[in-house]
């Protein structure tokens, strides 16, 4: 199975604000969000920040969950007799 893509992307007005990036890079991700915050070139805000590096933070937490709950599932077959 090959690696999986994450996107987060922010529309404000006629701007988008588009992310990508893989499990491994998230920690760079939420670097990048404060890096565009800190621009004052851009529109991109610490509140817009904020909200995105939430939801990056969510769905590492959801992945994590699910990959959990599919080990337990795993594991539980494998004791069947």
């Amino acid at each position: 199975m090959g690696r999986e893509i994450n996107v987060v992307a922010l529309i404000k007005g006629a701007e988008r604000y588009i992310f990508l990036f893989d499990d491994d890079s998230r920690a760079e991700m939420l670097r990048t969000l404060g890096r565009f915050a800190s621009n004052p070139d851009l529109s991109f805000s610490w509140y817009d920040a904020a909200v995105l590096s939430q939801r990056v933070r969510q769905e590492a937490r959801r992945r994590a969950l699910a990959a959990r709950f599919k080990m337990s599932q795993v594991t539980d077959q494998d004791d069947s007799p």
